[in-house]
């Protein structure tokens, strides 16, 4: 296995260790009214799918049961929606998807790193 993927895992933890430090402290109501960090999780979460198809079939194999086709469609629906910055989609995945992702992310950093997998 690549360093790239050891790389792509270690760019979606970033950003969604990002993602948590940008709503840390605001709700649902503050973050619609915070165009600066909505425009930043926008950002993030354009890295972050981004990375999981740099990932191809490996995201599947390392993260079993994780949406990465959903993961990999949200880029293109942030991409091509960009006119209309969705503080509420965003709050959905950072509630409801990112948590998981984050744990199922850093399971797979630890197995690689522990197998020693680093070129």
């Amino acid at each position: 296995m690549s360093s790239d993927v050891q790389e792509c895992l270690a760019d979606i933890l970033v950003n969604i260790e990002h993602i948590e430090k940008f709503l840390k402290d605001l709700g649902p109501l503050e973050l619609s009214k915070d165009d600066r960090t909505v425009f930043a999780c926008h950002y993030a979460l354009l890295v972050i799918s981004e990375a999981a198809k740099r990932m191809g079939i490996q995201a599947e194999l390392l993260c079993p049961g994780i949406p990465w086709r959903d993961i990999r469609g949200i880029g293109n629906h942030l991409r091509h929606a960009y006119d209309n910055l969705d503080s509420m989609m965003i709050w959905k995945v950072y509630q409801d998807d990112l948590p998981v992702l984050k744990t199922s992310v850093q399971q797979a950093l630890v197995r690689m790193r522990g197998a020693g997998t680093t070129s």
